[in-house]
């Protein structure tokens, strides 16, 4: 309570202050108080190397800070299926259907035989009971030697970046030198149970030897509210909150008006489109659909709108006065991924050119009440005081969309003094992102939100961008229910 109690005052603040990440915000420099000499110049070495310029070159301290330990682990390429709102194109299907075509792709993308990869891992959040495993289930389908081990990891929205840290770990550590790291969400069919006391007579009736036995158990089930179908919750256990409901009240913790978000979400999908129409999505693996005349080659959800149009939609949570609406929201979707890790030997010895060296990685958790949403600010926060960076060292941002408000709200707490001196235990704020560097090529909010797919997605574009953009740095963020985020820095491969 106490923690909640404080946080809401540091909000109070941020709201006075008017924060908003599309303005500058003013530089308040903290004054230090009751500290020795040696605590001075301690801090006064950690703030110049938090503030220090960006440098062309890549000097050998900075190069080794960036390292993880063990072996280097590089991405050799990633792709995807078309993401697809769900109950559209992919209703009739199943996951591994999904998963079983990102494998596929991925394995005629990089030219790899089947026999190669050594272990397979798969994120994924709604599981669908008959493939509770769904790595190891898309893997048998898709033709891979049997002997070929796979798990399934779930992390809510960071389920393939988890996959993704797993394989790197593999690598590192030199238990695998090839590993397939992916993801999968399917919106469009999800487990709907019986209540829980249904369920209970049920088992007992299974249980049960005589004849009088089962009829008391059935006469029992003889009630209504024992056939209401109980779906997945989409509410935080912990909290019994929807994420729009923090979504809603972050963004008015930050400051960020109805407006900011709109046109945030207007930029997304503007961005979005235009990557898609010069080609630059081309982790995209076209899809055929048993029945379908035309094949699904492009995301479904890309819709560029006017500010007239989004400003009619009513809030989709807090009503009447919440400013989250289902077009500055990312949606319900269909899809999967699958990227291909090695070790740079193993590379070279299959002739691969590999895209990026995954280095290191964070990650976070934090209160999930009131700070949701913010493992962005968190991760991204800690993963560069880890690497002694700065966030002028960063050529490319990649971040989640979940929110437009989310989104806006951890750019304002990432360039506030008061919030990273208060709660990330820094002399200073981590700074502002260029948003001319930021989700270039559009965002979950447009592309689309496969749960377990999402972190591979911003992984393979950051790497692409990279090459596209001849640079050397990018870094992933994102947030992921229960409080939790993640960060990565991508190196280009040269």
């Amino acid at each position: 309570m106490a923690l909640r109690c404080t946080f809401q005052q540091s909000l109070i603040h941020l709201r006075n202050n008017k924060a908003q990440c599309i303005r500058s915000l003013a530089t308040n420099t903290p004054q230090k108080q009751g500290t020795t000499g040696a605590q001075q110049q301690q801090q006064q070495q950690q703030q110049q190397q938090r503030t220090a310029p960006a440098s062309s070159t890549t000097s050998s301290n900075k190069t080794k800070s960036i390292k993880g330990a063990g072996r280097d682990a590089v991405l050799i390429d990633g792709v995807r299926t078309p993401f697809l709102q769900s109950f559209t194109s992919y209703k009739d299907l199943m996951g591994y259907h999904l998963a079983r075509h990102a494998l596929l792709g991925l394995m005629k993308r990089t030219n790899v035989d089947k026999s190669v990869p050594e272990y397979c891992i798969m994120g994924t959040v709604i599981q669908e009971l008959n493939t509770s495993n769904i790595a190891r289930e898309a893997l048998l389908s898709a033709g891979f030697p049997d002997n070929i081990p796979a798990h399934t990891v779930t992390m809510a929205c960071i389920s393939s970046n988890a996959a993704i840290t797993s394989a790197v770990n593999n690598i590192a550590n030199g238990i695998n030198d090839v590993v397939i790291a992916g993801g999968v969400d399917f919106m469009s069919d999800v487990p709907i149970r019986y209540p829980r006391p249904m369920r209970k007579l049920m088992l007992s009736l299974n249980r049960a030897k005589s004849g009088p036995q089962r009829l008391g158990i059935i006469t029992k089930m003889l009630s209504f509210k024992n056939f209401t179908p109980e779906p997945p919750s989409i509410s935080e256990f912990s909290t019994g909150e929807v994420m729009g409901q923090s979504a809603d009240r972050l963004a008015a913790a930050f400051n960020v008006s109805r407006r900011d978000q709109d046109e945030y979400a207007q930029r997304s999908h503007k961005l979005a489109h235009e990557a898609t129409e010069k080609g630059y999505l081309d982790d995209v693996v076209p899809i055929h659909i048993p029945g379908a005349q035309d094949i699904v080659s492009r995301d479904n959800g890309v819709r560029v709108s006017t500010m007239e149009q989004l400003s009619k939609l009513k809030p989709a949570f807090i009503k009447p006065h919440g400013s989250v609406t289902a077009a500055n929201s990312s949606y319900l979707t269909d899809g999967a991924s699958a990227s291909l890790i090695t070790s740079v030997d193993k590379a070279k010895e299959l002739g691969l050119k590999p895209k990026a060296y995954l280095r290191r990685y964070v990650f976070t958790s934090q209160d999930p009440k009131d700070q949701l949403l913010l493992g962005p600010t968190y991760a991204t926060a800690k993963l560069l005081d880890q690497c002694g960076l700065t966030l002028n060292d960063i050529d490319v941002f990649e971040f989640h969309e979940a929110f437009a408000g989310q989104i806006l709200a951890n750019l304002n707490a990432l360039n506030s003094d008061y919030f990273s001196k208060k709660y990330l235990n820094r002399s200073s704020k981590v700074g502002e992102i260029p948003l001319d560097k930021f989700n270039l090529w559009g965002g979950s909010l447009s592309i689309g939100h496969p749960f377990g797919a999402t972190g591979v997605r911003l992984v393979t574009t950051a790497a692409n961008r990279l090459i596209k953009e001849n640079k050397r740095l990018a870094l992933i963020a994102a947030c992921a229910a229960g409080g939790q985020g993640h960060a990565m820095l991508v190196e280009r491969y040269q």
